[in-house]
């Protein structure tokens, strides 16, 4: 199918059949997609943290206010930012466009010092808002992929983001959690699977000058 269809065919998950798993092609796929997303200046300051083990996200089901996605989807993906962003997070950003491009410091010495001026200058609450907002452009790229893969997804922001975070150790990670993205397979009687899609008509929501 093509992908407005696909897009089409997506929904916000509410049920997941609990027996049906990703494979490991589907999962790497998804890594991949994360890994590539379009972020601001290129810096990867996200982590995509996946949580299989059920014992593990059964614990997780009070944090999320008891929606059984977490734990009966195959995988629960946690898109997180990292608790502190500095100059080394740029610094291991243009060693890497050096190892891989061959690009002389003389052209990215500029570039290396101005980014790090940016980061180096915002408050830490502002720094802490960009790299959300950079979480969320990766939640858009893994739910597009996820349906062009026929993988079915539910974005969460309903959970408890301190508590999440204790339950799986992420700050012996330096990491704070921002969305949940459980992804499997839809269960037979979802109900929701089946209900019409509604948008607004593109003449209402698009503007073209």
């Amino acid at each position: 199918m093509s992908i407005i269809e696909q897009l089409k065919w997506r929904y916000a998950t509410k049920k997941f059949d609990a027996t049906k798993t990703l494979s490991k092609e589907k999962l790497d796929t998804l890594k991949e997609a994360f890994n590539l997303t379009a972020l601001s200046y290129g810096l990867q300051t996200l982590k995509l943290v996946i949580v299989e083990d059920k014992i593990a996200r059964e614990r997780l089901v009070e944090v999320a206010y008891g929606q059984r996605q977490v734990v009966d989807a195959s995988h629960l993906l946690v898109l997180c930012i990292q608790t502190e962003i500095d100059s080394k997070d740029v610094n291991n950003h243009f060693e890497t466009i050096k190892a891989i491009r061959n690009t002389p410091d003389a052209i990215l010495e500029p570039f290396k010092e101005q980014m790090k001026s940016t980061i180096e200058g915002m408050q830490t609450d502002k720094r802490v808002g960009w790299a959300t907002q950079q979480a969320y452009i990766a939640l858009g790229n893994l739910i597009t992929v996820c349906a062009v893969e026929g993988i079915d997804s539910c974005p969460m922001e309903g959970f408890i983001p301190k508590a999440l975070d204790k339950k799986l150790e992420l700050e012996k990670h330096g990491l704070n959690s921002v969305l949940l993205l459980p992804v499997g397979y839809r269960a037979d009687d979802d109900m929701f699977a089946d209900f019409k899609k509604v948008r607004q008509p593109i003449s209402k929501t698009v503007l073209e000058l």
